[in-house]
Parts: C-alpha cells; sequence; structure tokens
C-alpha cells in the first residue's frame, strides 16, 4: 500500500502545487504613464496675443475628429456627413466655454438645456458634434492637469531646500556677530566625512544658482535673495494648487456634459422610433 501510494504522489505534474502557490500571490502594481502634449500646455494659459477665440472652422474640425475617434454609441453615423456638418456649423470655442478664470483657464460652460443648446447654433447642432466638442475640451484640460501637478511637484521640493540654505545663512551669520567658529562635517568621498572649521568672520557665502553657476554673496545679500526666492516660490505654488482645483472642477463639468449630451441623444433616438 506504502508503495501503490508513493507512486500516486509522484505520478503528479510538479506544477500543481507551484500553480496553487501562485495563485494566492498578490498581482503585480500597474503603473500607467501620461504623455502631456507640450501643445496644449501652452494653449491652456493664452498669453494676451492667444485670447482670441479659435475660428468655428477650426474648434467643429476638432470636435468632428474627437466624435469620430470617440466610441461614444453613435458609431454608424456618417464620418463625411459629421465633417461636412463641422465645416459648416457655428460652433466655435466660446460656444463651450463661459469666461475664463484669473490666470486665463476657460471655464466650461455647463448645459442646462441640451435641446435649446443645440438649436442655437445654424444649422443645429447634432449629438456627435456637441460630444465631440466637449470631449476635445476633457483632453486639453487632462493634459493641463498633468502639466500643473507636475509643477506643483517641482515646488513642493524647491521650497525645503531654500528655507534649509536660508536656515544655514542665518546661522553663519548668528556665529558671526557672537565672534564664534562653525564646526562641522565635510563630505570628502561617498559615506566619508571629516571635520572642518569654518571661518565666519569674511561674512561671505556663495549660493548654487544652477546650471552650473555659483555666486559668491554676503550674508545679508544671500538673506535677501533667498527670502524674496521663498516668497515666490510659496506664492506660485498657492496658485497652482488653486489652478490645479479649478482645472479639475473643469474636468468634471465636462465629463457630465458628455454623459447628458449621450443621454439626451439616446431618448431622441427611442422617441423618433417609437413614433
Amino acid at each position: 500500500r506504502q508503495r501503490a501510494r508513493q507512486r500516486r504522489v509522484s505520478a503528479q505534474p510538479h506544477g500543481h502545487n507551484s500553480h496553487r502557490q501562485d495563485a494566492h500571490q498578490p498581482a503585480a502594481p500597474t503603473v500607467a504613464c501620461c504623455v502631456v502634449d507640450q501643445f496644449l500646455e501652452v494653449k491652456m494659459a493664452p498669453s494676451e496675443e492667444e485670447t482670441a477665440p479659435a475660428p468655428a472652422s477650426a474648434t467643429a474640425a476638432a470636435a468632428a475628429e474627437a466624435a469620430g475617434t470617440e466610441d461614444n454609441g453613435t458609431a454608424g453615423r456618417d464620418l463625411k456627413a459629421l465633417a461636412k456638418e463641422a465645416e459648416n456649423t457655428s460652433l466655435s470655442l466660446e460656444s463651450v466655454t463661459d469666461g475664463k478664470s484669473e490666470r486665463g483657464i476657460p471655464q466650461v460652460k455647463f448645459i442646462d438645456d441640451i435641446g435649446k443648446f443645440a438649436e442655437s447654433f445654424n444649422p443645429p447642432a447634432s449629438a456627435e458634434l456637441l460630444i465631440g466638442a466637449y470631449s476635445d475640451l476633457f483632453s486639453k484640460f487632462k493634459a493641463y492637469e498633468q502639466s500643473l501637478s507636475q509643477k506643483r511637484l517641482t515646488y513642493q521640493q524647491k521650497i525645503p531646500e531654500i528655507e534649509k540654505s536660508l536656515a544655514l545663512v542665518k546661522h553663519l551669520q548668528r556665529k558671526k556677530e557672537e565672534g564664534e567658529a562653525v564646526v562641522t562635517r565635510y563630505n570628502l568621498a561617498d559615506t566619508l566625512y571629516t571635520k572642518a572649521e569654518l571661518d565666519c568672520s569674511s561674512g561671505i557665502v556663495n549660493l548654487w544658482l544652477g546650471a552650473n553657476v555659483m555666486l559668491e554673496y554676503t550674508y545679508d545679500e544671500a538673506i535677501e535673495l533667498l527670502s524674496s526666492k521663498e516668497e515666490i516660490a510659496k506664492r506660485e505654488l498657492d496658485e497652482v494648487t488653486q489652478d490645479l482645483a479649478f482645472t479639475r472642477n473643469q474636468i468634471i463639468t465636462a465629463e457630465v456634459n458628455i454623459s447628458r449630451i449621450y443621454n439626451w441623444d439616446v431618448r431622441n433616438k427611442r422617441s423618433e422610433k417609437a413614433s
């Protein structure tokens, strides 16, 4: 009996137990990569020369292209007819936006009455064209959101470095006023340090400005420079945080409009079939 049991055990495939163990192992995390188009980053914050709305044909063409590439349930519509409609419509950037923020970011217009909004164009805009227009605007806001998120991360890393440098210069200035020398550890190589004594009587400090550039400043000049840099960085961080929150609100508004236009189109098609 023992020999028979050993034969049955040895006859089992070797991968049986390993497959059972792998089934309980957690899945490897997935990393999503997003590439930001520089053209979109520039266009979302227009300068004074770029504040004019885009031509109706350009905006409508982008809307037709987005409508043709989006799988929004309206596949089967003739793309040539949609492109022709985009050329003849009065749809423009001002039609889907409602003013701008303090720093020039467009505000997405919320459509209250979709039927009335579609009839306001000449000729009346179709659901596909409206969905394409808001989809194009949605993609631009998503790209701009990525740009703002990266900028905010840069400021969050930059501000602590400025604060650390400012505190160090103030410490050196205080030691100079007290007439004391500063003893610190100097990095000679990786994991190798030695003690060094700093002479603070000269009142001179060297600051890295970037791009392998270092300039010499007095303690007062260095404190003034670093304080101004810190103030500017914190102010810009607040502005970027506000713009990021505003941009995310516009993304939500665009998504809601796309969903409502799609549902409105489905209801109209069902009522036409029923009649």
